[in-house]
Parts: C-alpha cells; structure tokens; sequence
C-alpha cells in the first residue's frame, strides 16, 4: 500500500490543478489513499490586504469539503480518498481554528505553524523578514509555536515540523546544541499530546534540501514513539508522490514498519511500503 496525505490543489491560490485530478492522478501512479487537506481560510490577517493567493477564501470551505466528500463516494473502490485540511495553528486564534475543524467531518486534520505573527516563513515573498533578525530567536519562537500546536490536540498530523530550515536560514554551528535542544523539545510535546507526525518530502526540492523533518529529528521521533505518516505536500497533480519512494526508504533504513492513516478521525496502521520501484 501506498499513501499520500499532504495535497493542495487551485483553490488556495498558489497550486494548480483540480481536486478531481489529484485523484485521477492518485489511481494512475497506484497510490491506495490520497489525502486532500488543503489550507484552512486566513483568519489572523485580512486576506484583501495580506499577500496574495494564500489560502482558500472562507466561502470556499464548505464548497471544497463538499466536493471531497462527492470524490471519496465516486472513486470508491479504486481508490480510497481521506477528506482533510492542513489548519495553520495562530496563537491566539485557537477557539476560531476549533471551529473551523469541529464544523465538519474531516478524517484528518494536518496542524502547521507557517505564521509567526503576519510572516509566513514558508513563503518565498517574505523572505526579506529574516534579515537583521537572530535567527536562533526565530527558531525558539517557531519551535514554541510547534509546541503549543501539539498542545491543543485539535489536530491528527503534525505538519513539516521543521519547517523553519525551509529557506537555509539557519543558527550557526556553534549554537547546534541550543538548535537540537529546541527541536527535541517540540518533539517531546507532539509525543506528549499523542498525535502523529508526517514524514515530508517535498523538501527534498525546497533550497533545504532535505526532508521535513530531517533525518536526526525522525530518528528521535521513532525513539518517542510518535506516529509517523506521509505526505508529497503537492502542488500540482502532476507532483503528486513526488520523493515518496526516498521517505519510505528512509523510514525503513530507520526501522520503522508502519505508517499511520485516518479516517473520521480515527488513527489505525498500515504495514510501510518498502517497494522502491518508483510512484
């Protein structure tokens, strides 16, 4: 079995592609589940005035939930389609998140820190904010926010816990060990809440170069005992699995043996692929 639980499609404004076709995709490269979890609406920053194409307007929610729910029924049996939403954590915005994710039946939510107050440091566009700051700083504010996201347990899926790195920007060898201190901390709390973590591989074509997380964070999540699942976080149908093939490998170099999958929010195992031929 093959599964891929990261996707994004046109409505949030900077992927391509239709839900239908990440689906008709999904089949024809052999995946058994595919995870739609696009981004949850802004809520902390006026979308008319923020950057633009971010995340899906509020008025599209219900539409998008509802067309999922439409492709699990029509593709069932050729493949099986998990309905999600990748639902930024904000501090300070919790009741309004929970809202958002107690109003429909998702079988998973992804919960990713890419704000930092009104920067997202996951955009390419913002990358202009790091400059004059103590990036080690940075960290400690990204890796508290990870935290407190676990913390809440409104979510099922840790995102790309190591987000931050995405851009290269990076505390500097002498302050490894304040580094390794933050991420480990983080780490601890996702095992504490009891949610799991995604494995993704789209950093393998981010300037970082590797996954999120890497491969010391994965190893120590492994030893923690938190759940692990995967996800290409495509952007277009045509990317869908992309670098799924090196995360499984590095899972089972790990010794991890499954992987985790939902449904109506219900966490349960499947045994990791390890048939490397390619997605």
């Amino acid at each position: 079995m093959r599964i891929d639980y990261h996707t994004h499609h046109e409505r949030c404004g900077h992927a391509v592609g239709k839900l239908e076709e990440y689906v008709q995709r999904g089949i024809e490269i052999g995946l058994s589940q595919i995870g739609l979890s696009d981004h949850m609406p802004l809520l902390h920053v006026d979308p008319a005035q923020y950057y633009p194409e971010m995340a899906m307007p509020m008025d599209e929610l219900p539409r998008y939930v509802e067309e999922c729910f439409t492709l699990k029924e029509r593709y069932r049996g050729q493949i099986d389609v998990r309905v999600g939403l990748e639902g930024d954590y904000i501090e300070g915005f919790e009741s309004q998140i929970r809202s958002i994710i107690e109003r429909y039946p998702w079988d998973y939510v992804i919960g990713s820190v890419h704000f930092l107050g009104e920067w997202d440091i996951t955009d390419f566009r913002q990358t202009h904010h790091w400059e004059g700051k103590d990036i080690l700083e940075v960290y400690r504010q990204y890796y508290d926010a990870v935290s407190k996201a676990a913390a809440t347990r409104m979510y099922d899926i840790i995102g790309h816990a190591d987000v931050i790195k995405r851009f290269g920007y990076e505390p500097s060898p002498e302050q490894k060990e304040e580094r390794i201190a933050l991420e480990d901390a983080a780490l601890q709390a996702i095992a504490k809440s009891g949610c799991a973590m995604e494995l993704n591989a789209s950093g393998l074509s981010k300037p970082c170069a590797e996954m999120f997380p890497s491969q010391r964070m994965l190893t120590e999540a492994i030893r923690l005992g938190i759940p692990l699942t995967l996800g290409s976080d495509a952007h277009d149908p045509l990317k869908l699995g992309d670098h799924l093939p090196e995360a499984e490998a590095l899972l089972h170099e790990l010794g991890c043996k499954q992987v985790a999958v939902f449904e109506g929010r219900q966490r349960s195992f499947i045994p990791l692929n390890v048939d490397n031929s390619g997605v």
